[in-house]
C-alpha cells in the first residue's frame, strides 16, 4: 500500500499523463467517467466526472403528484428500487400518518432484504470480475435469479420494482412466495460458506484487499459516507438501528462491523449482511401476521403544509427523502439523498498515491450506481 506521501516527490514530465476512465470503460460500470492524473504508475489525483445520464428526478417529482413520482424510485438506484420505493410511501405515510397494516410492513421487510440481497450478489459478481475472477458471477447470478423469480411473482417486475403502495402493498404474497423463499433461504446459507471456500479465504483475493484503500471512519463523516463504506471503517451505523422503521425493531440481527477500513474489511461487511438478511427473512416469515396488505388512503393526496423526510437502510447505505408540501397534489420541493453521490465524494482523497489496479480495487469496493449518483 502507498500512502499518498509516498508518491515520488521529483515528477518526471514525461512519466506524468492524464487517463481517462470513462464515460464508457468496463472499469466504472456505468457512464461515470474518472479523470486520473498520473505520475507514472501512481495516481496523483482522481477527479471523478459526474452528469453523464442526469435524469432529472428531483424535478420531476415536483411536476408530478405523489403517486405518479413513485414508480421513478425504482430507477435512482435500479439494484436498490424496493427501499427506494419504501423510503418514498414513508415519507407520504409519516406526513399523513397514515397506519400501515403489520402485515404490510412485514412483507415490506421481507420483499427489501431479498432484494437486498441480490444487489450485494451483483455488487460481489462485478467486483470479482475487475479483479479478474470470472466464475463467481455465473455462481452469484444463477442465485439471483431464484431472487428475481419470487420477487417477479408478486411485483410483476424484475428490475425496477413499484411494488409498495402510499398505505400499504399492491397485493398480498401468496404460499408459493412464502415456501419459495424458505427454499431460497435454506439453499443460500450453504452457498454462502461455499463463497467464503472459493473466494473469500482465496489467498489472491486477500493479497489484492487486505490494507487497499484505507478510509477512516473521519473521512466517511467528512463526506457522508453510509452503509457498508462506514461499517467497513468501525462505525456501527445503520439506518435500522440509528432511525428505526417499519417494523425493523422488533427483528433480532446483527450490524456487521469491520474497523480496518481497508478494501476487504467493507467486503466482508457486504458478505456478512447477506447472511443477516437471510436471518431477518426468516424471523419474518416465522412471524407473518394475517390481515389486510392496504391501510384507509385518501382518494386525493394532498400532504398538509410542511417539511418531512424519511431514511431507509438501502443497499449502498443511507437513503433519504425530503419533501416540502404547500397542500397542493404536487409536491413542492423533492430533495433525494442517495448513498452513492456520498460514497463517490471520498474517492478523489482515498486513492491519492495508490497505484493505478488498487485504485480500480478500491472504486469497485464502494459499490457506485451511477443513475443512483446522477439522479
Amino acid at each position: 500500500m502507498i500512502a499518498s506521501n509516498d508518491i515520488p516527490s521529483r515528477t518526471n514530465p514525461q512519466e506524468t499523463f492524464v487517463l481517462n476512465l470513462g464515460p464508457q470503460h468496463p472499469a466504472t460500470h456505468g457512464v461515470l467517467r474518472i479523470k486520473m492524473t498520473m505520475n507514472g504508475e501512481y495516481v496523483t489525483r482522481a477527479e471523478p466526472v459526474i452528469g453523464y445520464i442526469h435524469r432529472m428526478h428531483e424535478k420531476m417529482g415536483e411536476n408530478r403528484t405523489w403517486a405518479q413520482f413513485l414508480p421513478n424510485t425504482g430507477r435512482i438506484d435500479y439494484l436498490s428500487a424496493l427501499h427506494y420505493n419504501h423510503a418514498f410511501v414513508g415519507v407520504v405515510e409519516r406526513a399523513l400518518r397514515l397506519e400501515v397494516p403489520r402485515r404490510a410492513e412485514y412483507i415490506r421487510v421481507i420483499t427489501s432484504e431479498l432484494n437486498r440481497i441480490s444487489s450485494h450478489l451483483v455488487w460481489w459478481s462485478a467486483f470479482l470480475l475487475d479483479l479478474g475472477g470470472f466464475t463467481p458471477l455465473l455462481y452469484a447470478f444463477d442465485d439471483r435469479e431464484k431472487i428475481l423469480d419470487l420477487l417477479e411473482g408478486v411485483t410483476g417486475s424484475r428490475l425496477t420494482y413499484c411494488y409498495f403502495r402510499f398505505g400499504g402493498l399492491c397485493n398480498d404474497i401468496d404460499d408459493e412466495f412464502i415456501k419459495g423463499t424458505r427454499a431460497f433461504v435454506a439453499q443460500m446459507r450453504p452457498r454462502l460458506k461455499m463463497y467464503r471456500e472459493l473466494v473469500t479465504d482465496n489467498i489472491i483475493l486477500r493479497k489484492r484487499l487486505e490494507g487497499i484503500g484505507p478510509i477512516s471512519a473521519e473521512m466517511c463523516r467528512k463526506y457522508g459516507a453510509t452503509g457498508p463504506v462506514i461499517r467497513g471503517s468501525g462505525v456501527a451505523y445503520d439506518v435500522r438501528r440509528s432511525e428505526p422503521y417499519s417494523v425493523y425493531p422488533e427483528f433480532d440481527f446483527e450490524i456487521p462491523v469491520f474497523p480496518e477500513g481497508d478494501s476487504m474489511a467493507r467486503y466482508l461487511v457486504r458478505m456478512e449482511e447477506m447472511a443477516q438478511s437471510l436471518r431477518i427473512i426468516e424471523q419474518a416469515l416465522g412471524k407473518l401476521p394475517p390481515g389486510p396488505v392496504m391501510g384507509k388512503v385518501p382518494r386525493v393526496l394532498k400532504l398538509p403544509p410542511g417539511d418531512y423526510c424519511y431514511a431507509v437502510e438501502a443497499a449502498r447505505g443511507r437513503f433519504l427523502v425530503r419533501t416540502v408540501s404547500d397542500h397542493k397534489e404536487i409536491p413542492y420541493r423533492v430533495k433525494l439523498r442517495t448513498p452513492s453521490f456520498s460514497n463517490l465524494s471520498l474517492y478523489e482523497e482515498a486513492s491519492k498515491g495508490m497505484m493505478l489496479p488498487d485504485a480500480l480495487a478500491l472504486l469497485g469496493s464502494l459499490d457506485l450506481v451511477i443513475p443512483d449518483i446522477d439522479r
